[in-house]
């Protein structure tokens, strides 16, 4: 089933997967709203080559990646593999009324210091009232208070 969604005066259309949820459908289409200004290149779902397909994706100049976005469940182990082998300059997990914070903690104990350096990593939790905001499928704008953010 595609679903569309009109961010800043883009059709986004997006397939949603037998046994993909609607959540994860509309953490991408969040993702790509809030970033879509500071990555003007960001793409959804493309294969980069690597054993993970992005759910967004920046590049630089050289076609290393500015921006990695992940949504839904992530494990500690893909962000850890992430973190060491994709050189992203920036890894942003995407949730939905998740708890956050005590996987921020998590990272921070199992993921080395050295893969995520300050700014790097970081965690974006929406509250699960954001589908109802959403519902239209226009999203002009990601308000602050849609989201919890947790540098790690």
């Amino acid at each position: 089933m595609f679903h569309t969604f009109d961010i800043r005066d883009r059709k986004i259309r997006l397939w949603q997967r037998e046994g993909e949820s609607y959540r994860h459908i509309l953490l991408k289409a969040l993702g790509f709203a809030m970033f879509i200004d500071e990555y003007p290149d960001l793409e959804i779902e493309t294969d980069v080559g690597l054993r993970y397909t992005p759910d967004l994706i920046s590049f630089d100049g050289n076609r290393d990646f500015r921006f990695w976005g992940e949504c839904g469940m992530v494990s500690i182990k893909k962000t850890a593999w992430l973190l060491k082998h994709t050189r992203t300059q920036r890894l942003v997990i995407f949730k939905m009324n998740g708890p956050i914070a005590q996987l921020a903690k998590q990272l921070r104990e199992e993921v080395p210091t050295k893969y995520r350096p300050k700014n790097r990593l970081e965690l974006i939790s929406f509250s699960s009232n954001v589908i109802e905001l959403t519902a239209s499928g226009q999203i002009g704008k990601v308000d602050a208070d849609w989201y919890t953010k947790i540098p790690v």
